[in-house]
């Protein structure tokens, strides 16, 4: 089965591919323009170089009645400079067409002929490409002109070889796809961290949610199970009740203090808990935990010097409480009852007990993966840690010498 964590990863990666995609199309779009705008900006530099060529060579045109006269072209300087050029008649016999002189861009003789008919026949400049004699292209403009009667008789048709500008637009277009490829790729590792970034708090909740669930099954099985074995006994045996009845109420309570332990851990681990910090005398919040502590079968002594923290009472109560708590379950040889010594001083909780001891090499283990040594399920020692650091504190285990661990849990003072 997929958790939701999972989902959310998977939601992560649906994420960055959107980012890309859009911003690649946007991308796309932008690099469409910008290859136009090149295109066309070389375009309209190459018109306006043949257009100066048209528009000197028509001022050369003479005329005798409807009869044009080109003699003057091959006298000045245009006729044997570049882009090349020619004057063609609308049809065949018009009058003798004229070309220049020097050979610029290899064009067939056919195509200038028939863009000058399209520019007689529209009376408009006709700009465009076509095909040279060499395998490149040739742009080309062809401007109409008018005889003395009004009418278009023919065209002045200038050429350019394209292949440079060309060459170089076809440059343009490889320097804007590698750079639009370049830029997807940094945006989808943009997106892909952006995206992460944004989901991290979700996938980590998620996950925290999971594992409380899984530990609050786990937790609370035994002393379901318990609970239903000490009902069912009670039910079938009626005259044993009156001792039944302790056992349950003791069993319920603590099944109570799992739940609140679980439901404290959650909420500081969801960063939702509000921290009511305010001065507290840390060795009267201790005496009262272990005098409101019920230990019949255990010994427990309190030694305590005057010391002021800066915490919330509540969550302090239930951390110490919490390490009282282990020390009177684990804290004990077989056959013996429980010895705890609490020592509070400069802000340290000092709880020592004379039980097997615990590995430090799973210390850490033990406090954050709900485990012990001693087989509880370390909620309450989880908590004394989150407790700690919730407050700028720290929780400290090591064994004693003579046997025993001790717990040591330090707050700041209160200035």
């Amino acid at each position: 089965m997929t958790s939701s964590a999972d989902r959310l990863r998977r939601l992560r990666r649906l994420l960055t591919l959107l980012f890309t995609v859009l911003n690649a199309a946007g991308l796309l779009v932008l690099a469409w323009l910008f290859v136009a705008q090149d295109r066309e900006h070389r375009e309209l530099r190459m018109d306006a170089e043949l257009k100066l060529v048209t528009a000197a060579a028509a001022r050369l045109l003479q005329y005798h009645g409807d009869t044009v006269i080109t003699a003057f072209l091959g006298q000045d300087q245009i006729d044997t400079s570049c882009p090349e050029f020619a004057v063609l008649p609308a049809r065949t016999g018009g009058f003798e067409p004229h070309f220049s002189q020097r050979d610029c861009a290899p064009v067939d003789p056919g195509s200038l002929q028939w863009l000058a008919r399209e520019a007689t026949t529209s009376g408009r400049f006709v700009e465009g490409y076509v095909p040279g004699t060499s395998n490149g292209l040739i742009r080309v403009v062809a401007q109409p002109f008018l005889s003395p009667g009004g009418q278009y008789v023919g065209a002045i048709v200038a050429a350019s070889d394209a292949t440079a500008e060309l060459a170089g637009h076809r440059g343009v277009v490889l320097w804007v796809v590698g750079g639009c490829v370049l830029l997807v790729g940094v945006v989808g590792v943009t997106g892909h961290v952006l995206s992460g970034r944004a989901i991290r708090p979700a996938v980590a909740a998620l996950e925290q949610q999971e594992v409380l669930l899984a530990e609050t099954a786990h937790d609370l099985r035994t002393p379901v199970a318990a609970l239903r074995a000490l009902a069912e006994t009670a039910w079938r045996n009626p005259a044993d009740r009156p001792d039944l009845l302790p056992r349950t109420v003791r069993l319920a309570a603590r099944m109570g203090s799992i739940i609140d332990d679980l439901l404290v851990r959650a909420r500081l681990a969801a960063g939702v808990e509000k921290l009511a910090i305010q001065p507290v005398w840390l060795d009267q919040l201790v005496a009262g935990v272990v005098e409101e502590t019920s230990a019949p079968d255990a010994q427990v002594t309190v030694t305590t010097a005057p010391t002021k923290v800066n915490a919330d009472p509540g969550l302090v109560q239930r951390a110490v409480g919490n390490l009282l708590d282990n020390a009177l379950r684990h804290g004990r040889q077989p056959g013996s009852p429980a010895i705890v010594h609490i020592t509070v001083a400069g802000g340290r909780v000092t709880v020592a007990d004379h039980g097997p001891g615990i590995d430090a090499s799973v210390a850490e283990e033990t406090f954050d993966r709900f485990t012990s040594g001693g087989g509880s399920s370390g909620l309450g020692l989880s908590i004394v840690r989150w407790t700690a650091q919730a407050h700028g504190g720290f929780l400290r285990v090591y064994n004693a010498e003579e046997g025993g661990a001790i717990f040591e849990l330090e707050f700041p003072v209160a200035q």
